[in-house]
């Protein structure tokens, strides 16, 4: 059987590789077996753990370390991002309707400026229970690795690592997808590594947010590309508040988009979105 090289994306600073990783087989057994399809072992799937590079060294963050947790302040370059990233995906018509809204009734913390603020109600108009909140979050997350050039080679060193000869799916979540993008068009995986990969899957990826693309000095216009015939297959919820609730190929037109629905409790989840079909149908494709 071929190797599966999952890339891990945000919010995973209190947990560590071995427990993510039996997590993701989970995940992905389970979608494989509603396919009847045999399922894989934790040794089939190599799973590098990037965010332990913020830990200095350590296995696991604490909450104390943790660079992105809403008691942490934005700094003026995070504001500026989130708010360009905010307004690719926020609609007319949403921000319309806050414009004449007291700022001291939108729940948001007070020291964000007023049209980030407004920005973040906008966007709780598509993505209620916090989706606005929970945007900023990943964004600034998103914006540490594009902007923080020593970090993201470091990421994308480790992250090549994980390849191997028998590598055939690679699978990218969230900021993983962006990480993965990353480092396959950039070439950075060694080339002994390639041969055998045939499949990116990309799983609530925010390649879709024009700031996000020209964070990867990438032009509005400019599709993504992957090296070879490897294909791509992106899935995404509508309610996924992290992609804009809209797919890739609107982008980029070679890229398969395949809907689904992971539900109200969490549309982001890593987990819910590997054990969907259409992960299944590309890791049983071409993990043999």
């Amino acid at each position: 059987m071929g190797r599966i090289v999952g890339v891990h994306g945000i919010r995973q600073s209190r947990t560590s590789k071995s427990r993510l990783t039996a997590e993701w087989c989970k995940a992905i057994n389970r979608g494989l077996g509603a396919l009847g399809r045999p399922g894989i072992l934790a040794g089939e799937l190599e799973l590098p753990y990037w965010t332990g590079l913020l830990a200095r060294g350590a296995d696991r963050l604490g909450p104390e370390d943790d660079l992105f947790d809403a008691a942490v302040p934005l700094s003026e370059e995070e504001a500026e991002f989130v708010t360009g990233a905010l307004e690719d995906v926020v609609g007319r018509e949403d921000l319309a309707r806050v414009q004449k809204v007291e700022l001291q009734t939108l729940g948001v913390p007070q020291l964000w400026p007023a049209r980030l603020t407004r920005l973040v109600m906008a966007y709780d108009r598509r993505f209620p229970r916090g989706g606005g909140k929970l945007f900023v979050r990943a964004m600034r997350e998103v914006r540490f690795y594009l902007y923080e050039p020593e970090l993201a080679g470091r990421v994308r060193a480790l992250v090549a690592e994980g390849f191997s000869q028998s590598t055939s799916v690679v699978v990218g979540h969230s900021l993983g997808s962006v990480i993965v993008y990353d480092l396959l068009r950039r070439g950075e995986v060694a080339p002994e590594h390639m041969p055998g990969m045939r499949t990116l899957v990309t799983c609530g990826s925010p390649l879709g947010i024009a700031s996000v693309r020209r964070g990867l000095n990438l032009v509005d216009t400019e599709p993504l590309k992957l090296p070879g015939d490897i294909v791509w297959v992106n899935v995404f919820d509508p309610a996924d508040f992290v992609t804009g609730g809209r797919g890739l190929n609107r982008v980029s037109p070679d890229i398969a988009d395949v809907e689904v629905d992971n539900g109200m409790a969490d549309p982001h989840s890593a987990l819910r979105y590997l054990r969907t079909a259409p992960v299944a149908h590309a890791i049983a494709d071409e993990h043999r």
